[in-house]
């Protein structure tokens, strides 16, 4: 069983890599149909269903839709960015009937067929009061994960306000992008409708859950706080939409004046039918999301661009790893570390933006056994102050804003760059076409950093003078501790040649 189960991860890694979908659903279900019977007997019976195999553009209406048939639902928690959702049912015989059904035939969520099992957990752990709709759950927190634009007010009511009327917003950005939207009646509606949709494609995906409060304090009206029940509210003109598939389309308006692409249409607003759509009758159900202005996104007061990161390796880590490895995130203007509070450096970046990629992508990740903490700095530049010897001999300080190898510095530089989370796959290029799988283990053993389990080269033109391909390592940790280190290191196989590795 083992071995099988080995066997369909190896093929379903290789698919994956290979951007494969077909193949990829082809395998998830020979996997299903060869293992949700042992499955059965290991994992005990749970009123928590465990749904996988979702499409990207599934929210949790879609769910309890499809779901409902089974038996009255509790809860619902989306994992958007692993196509999988826990699902709560109020009895036991509710989540048997969904599970025995979706092996016995095929059930679609969202015009895609989905596979069941029981969770391990018994319940779904959720904020205080979230079962009581007689407790005032008019408050929805929000998380806002891969927020390549920026999230502001003016972006969040555009989004919510549909759904019902918003009366305030409250924005945090601390450990990555939230939000709470306050309602005046419960907000199972809004939950429903939004939890797990990107507000724009492919990126600031919601993840929503009820919040503690139930009345949120606004002090003032601005990009981070808003009270839309003051008399003297003043509403800004907002643009036209158009429709497409996310529900402010593909990026703000403001960036296409910079280059980064057209404007694009928006999502249908959620309903019970939106996949079922097949005449021109239906068109009238289409919600135009219009795009925030881009005066709307200057003057963050309370942003900064400067990340302050705790929990680094004081032997293992220096100002040239931390560049390493927030480079990915957004171009790194200067790092200093903090004499006063050992183990923490500053980051400055090249704009708040890019803080907040780096918070959600680095924040609570292991690098050399130690769990970074990454948030927003009250500082707003890095002051070259202080500056003293680190551990290993080198700078606490080092000013990186002429580098070449800064990967945000024109707009086309931008473009080409592929934001990612952490994973064991790292992508590396620019390597010299002679260098051999060997002494890129041996490479890694030289700078103690754990070697490559699989190594894969792409093809490259016979009159290339540099290959590139992927490295997988047993876990992320390893990947993003190779990457910290070898990242832009410089090998002299036959002449000067940069190794770049980035996460897949």
């Amino acid at each position: 069983m083992l071995t099988m189960t080995l066997m369909f991860g190896y093929i379903y890694i290789m698919l994956n890599l290979l951007g494969c979908e077909s193949g990829l659903l082809m395998v998830s279900m020979w996997y299903t149909s060869f293992d949700l019977s042992t499955q059965f007997d290991r994992i005990a019976p749970s009123p928590v269903v465990h749904v996988r195999g979702l499409c990207e553009s599934v929210v949790e209406g879609d769910l309890v839709e499809a779901l409902e048939k089974f038996g009255n639902i509790c809860y619902v928690m989306m994992m958007p960015f692993k196509r999988q959702a826990l699902v709560e049912f109020e009895a036991m015989e509710s989540a048997d009937q969904c599970v025995t059904c979706g092996v016995n035939e095929a059930v679609y969520i969202a015009g895609q067929q989905a596979f069941f099992n029981y969770s391990t957990s018994k319940r779904i752990t959720r904020p205080t009061n979230a079962d009581d709709p007689s407790s005032g759950n008019k408050v929805l927190l929000l998380s806002i994960q891969n927020p390549l634009y920026p999230i502001t007010t003016d972006v969040l009511y555009t989004v919510c306000n549909p759904i019902g009327n918003v009366l305030r917003i409250v924005i945090f950005k601390r450990n990555g992008i939230q939000a709470m939207v306050e309602y005046p009646f419960w907000s199972q509606k809004a939950k429903s409708a939004l939890n797990g949709a990107d507000i724009y494609a492919g990126c600031c995906t919601l993840k929503i859950e009820y919040a503690r409060p139930t009345r949120l304090n606004v002090l003032r009206n601005d990009n981070d706080s808003w009270d839309y029940t003051k008399p003297f509210l003043v509403r800004r003109e907002r643009g036209k939409g158009r429709q497409r598939q996310a529900i402010l389309g593909e990026h703000p308006s403001s960036y296409s004046d910079n280059g980064y692409g057209s404007h694009c249409p928006l999502l249908p607003l959620p309903s019970n039918n939106r996949y079922k759509r097949s005449s021109p009758h239906d068109a009238q159900e289409v919600v135009a999301y219009p795009l925030p202005q881009t005066s709307s996104y200057m003057g963050h007061a309370s942003s900064s661009s400067v990340a302050m990161v705790s929990g680094l390796h004081p032997a293992k880590m220096n100002c040239t790893r931390i560049f390493n490895l927030f480079c990915l995130y957004g171009n790194i203007e200067k790092v200093k570390f903090m004499k006063s509070v050992p183990g923490t450096a500053l980051v400055e970046m090249g704009d708040e933006y890019a803080v907040d990629r780096a918070i959600t992508h680095l924040n609570s990740i292991k690098v050399f056994s130690k769990r970074l903490n990454v948030c927003v700095s009250k500082q707003h530049a890095v002051i070259p102050s202080q500056v003293f010897e680190l551990e290993d001999g080198s700078s606490s300080y080092k000013d990186f804003a002429m580098t070449r190898n800064n990967r945000f510095s024109s707009v086309g530089q931008a473009s080409k760059n592929i934001i990612q989370p952490p994973a064991a796959v790292l992508h590396f290029y620019n390597v010299p076409p002679c260098i051999t799988e060997d002494e890129l283990q041996r490479l890694c053993t030289e700078h103690d950093v754990p070697g490559f389990i699989k190594f894969k080269v792409f093809d490259a033109k016979p009159s290339s003078k540099t290959i590139s391909g992927l490295f997988e390592f047993d876990n992320k940790t390893h990947a993003v501790e190779v990457l910290t280190v070898l990242n832009h290191h410089q090998i002299r196989i036959p002449s000067k040649y940069c190794v770049l590795l980035q996460r897949e």
